[in-house]
């Protein structure tokens, strides 16, 4: 789905019938400005998608960004100004802001945790705990703030998870079918010492250290050859990232950052002209 069907979608869903309340002020075109204003600080992501939402509907508007994706906002700037006919602008507003708050609290969420290990030489990385359809923009949205994509899908990297271990009939199994028929770099999701050990013996080139305490992790990372890249996953918060990435892991991955991240507060302002354009 390309971010054109995405917005024409979400249109359509806002406005299956048309915006009564709108249409019924029976209004010619009024054109003038308005102001997105940002009601708390954030990092700006989604730019594109709020942009395409408003020529969607008025193709001759033109947005004036203040910021670019990635720049940290203050409460009460001007994030852009559009100028345009306000009749369309105020149909595509709800769904604009959706995409805007959405992506820019994915962005100002991720920023948070990055500030945190930024004496570290670990990486945060997203998931693919995504909404359908929104994968593109919301692995975007981590990247301006700051932090990495894992990979985008099922096609792009094998990462070898519980239940995988279970059909093959256990881990180690489990590399070797996959080595029969690839030659792609391996990733196992380990929960225990004795899966580390496993992984270790089978020398895969990435290890998962999934949901371990911070001992346990301490421990495993003791298991791991240091050419083997590591990666610490399960109940990260932004209290706690700091001191595992002190622990010397070469990724954190924070489901949480695409699934859990609150919407930026974000508004749009009108400014109103006098009087209406004539109609032609």
């Amino acid at each position: 789905m390309t971010l054109i069907d995405l917005i024409q979608a979400a249109l359509r869903e806002d406005m299956p019938r048309g915006d009564l309340t709108t249409d019924s002020l029976a209004l010619a075109p009024r054109f003038g400005q308005a102001r997105l204003i940002a009601k708390e600080d954030l990092v700006l992501s989604g730019t594109l998608a709020f942009e395409q939402t408003m020529l969607s509907l008025d193709p001759g508007c033109k947005v004036q960004w203040h910021f670019k994706e990635g720049d940290a906002v203050l409460k009460k700037q001007i994030i852009c100004h559009i100028n345009g006919d306000l009749i369309q602008v105020l149909k595509a507003e709800r769904v604009a802001l959706n995409f805007i708050g959405h992506l820019s609290g994915i962005a100002t969420l991720t920023r948070r945790f990055v500030d945190q290990i930024a004496h570290t030489t670990t990486k945060i990385l997203d998931t693919r705990k995504t909404l359908p359809g929104y994968r593109d923009l919301e692995k975007k949205a981590v990247s301006h703030g700051g932090g990495h994509n894992h990979r985008y899908n099922l096609s792009d990297a094998i990462l070898i998870k519980d239940n995988h271990i279970l059909v093959a009939g256990g881990l180690s199994k489990a590399v070797e079918r996959i080595r029969e028929h690839t030659r792609e770099r391996i990733e196992v999701e380990c929960s225990n010492l004795d899966e580390v050990k496993e992984a270790v013996a089978m020398g895969v080139e990435r290890i998962l250290l999934d949901n371990m305490s911070n001992d346990m992790l301490k421990a495993s990372l003791a298991l791991i050859p240091k050419e083997t890249e590591t990666e610490a996953s399960g109940n990260m918060s932004v209290d706690r990232v700091k001191s595992v990435a002190e622990l010397g892991v070469s990724y954190i991955s924070v489901g949480a950052i695409t699934h859990s991240a609150p919407t930026a507060d974000v508004s749009l302002l009108f400014d109103w002209q006098e009087s209406e354009m004539p109609a032609i």
